[in-house]
């Protein structure tokens, strides 16, 4: 028996099995209709009442100071801690990596949530506080998630009662947030996200909202609070400097004032006396003054270079690309919903049909073997 003779069988087992498979699948064809339009109207009604979605961002490139570390591998594992070391050990740079941390920190949202916004449906500018505690009406796949997924947790909730509602504090590094603010502080986490781009070197800051001009405005904020930020982190230490030179150089400009005055005013009061006692108390008089003059002097340099140092700290941003109100959602996308709800309907229908071929013929064997 030759090998064509032996695989010529098979063949034809295969072909008998696409014949048998397109013929279940032909007489199955209503059922199949069936559940695609059933699917697409399910998928019509998805793309109709999706809640609309605009979306603004904003390209950003930092500054790289040219302070930054070449120190190889050290460098490289302070950078996944967040932190660049620099040559001399004297500074360190916020890394890019911490960027979007910052945007999800509670005190950054604590502050875009309590900046005021235009709103359609609201005559004068409230706050994201404001606005959804007072002005918001969820839509209407909000609702029938929260009576549907989320129907198990409001139950527990009823079951246990309500917590007791504790105040908004902020007591030095601990804040403490009311169980709204909670809420709030998570739609703005969903919806304001910062991503890095390591190889090109910059920022794209994204803001995802209801309305377009929300979206734009809450972008341009979130823009400005990351710049903020960064840049009190990275001048932290040169304000600090600045402080301080500062309250020194008034303290001695003061008493340089004095010593000046002083010596002034002796002078004018002894103009003709020519005693050694007064002679004496001149050169001390004069003496005082020189020495103010030259710590006033020193510390006056001191503050000019502390004030160079934060104007050489404060890290620059380019905006590449500005914020725009944009002028076409970027939720829902009807079309491809519909398509995905299509395609499911035809997964799901010939599922159907072959499910019921295969139930049948495992209750048939199961009916033709003995007990």
């Amino acid at each position: 028996m030759t090998i064509e003779t032996k695989n010529k069988p098979q063949v034809d087992d295969d072909e008998i099995d696409l014949i048998a498979l397109a013929k279940t699948l032909w007489m199955g064809k209503k059922t199949i209709i069936k559940t695609l339009v059933v699917f697409m109207i399910l998928g019509l009604f998805v793309a109709l009442f999706s809640p609309k979605e605009y979306s603004a961002s904003t390209t950003i490139v930092p500054q790289i100071s040219n302070k930054t570390s070449r120190m190889g591998g050290l460098s490289s594992l302070a950078a996944i801690a967040g932190f660049n070391l620099d040559m001399n050990m004297e500074t360190s740079e916020l890394s890019p990596y911490v960027y979007p941390q910052i945007v999800q920190s509670v005190p950054f949202q604590l502050e875009i949530m309590n900046t005021k916004y235009s709103f359609s449906e609201v005559k004068n500018p409230v706050s994201l506080y404001e606005y959804y505690m007072d002005y918001y009406k969820p839509g209407f796949f909000s609702t029938l998630k929260k009576y549907t997924i989320g129907l198990p947790f409001i139950l527990l909730k009823a079951i246990k009662g309500k917590a007791d509602e504790i105040p908004s504090e902020n007591n030095g590094n601990t804040i403490q947030l009311t169980e709204d603010q909670d809420k709030i502080r998570q739609i703005i986490e969903e919806q304001l996200t910062l991503e890095t781009n390591d190889k090109e070197g910059y920022l794209v800051l994204t803001s995802r909202f209801h309305e377009a001009k929300l979206a734009a405005e809450i972008a341009e904020k979130g823009k400005e609070l990351l710049q903020k930020y960064i840049t009190d982190f990275k001048i932290e230490k040169a304000a600090e400097q600045l402080k301080f030179v500062e309250g020194r150089f008034n303290e001695k400009k003061s008493d340089f004032e004095k010593a000046q005055a002083n010596l002034a005013a002796f002078r004018d009061r002894n103009k003709n006396v020519t005693s050694a006692l007064a002679r004496t108390e001149e050169e001390r008089l004069q003496n005082e003054y020189a020495i103010a003059f030259e710590v006033y002097k020193q510390l006056a340099q001191q503050l000019e270079q502390a004030r160079i140092k934060v104007k050489e700290d404060t890290p620059v941003f380019a905006v590449v690309k500005p914020v725009t109100v944009p002028v076409e959602k970027s939720k829902p996308r009807r079309a491809i919903i519909l398509v995905i709800w299509t395609f499911l309907g035809g997964i799901v229908g010939v599922g159907w049909i072959f499910g019921k071929q295969f139930l049948a013929t495992v209750k048939t064997k199961w009916n033709e073997e003995p007990l």
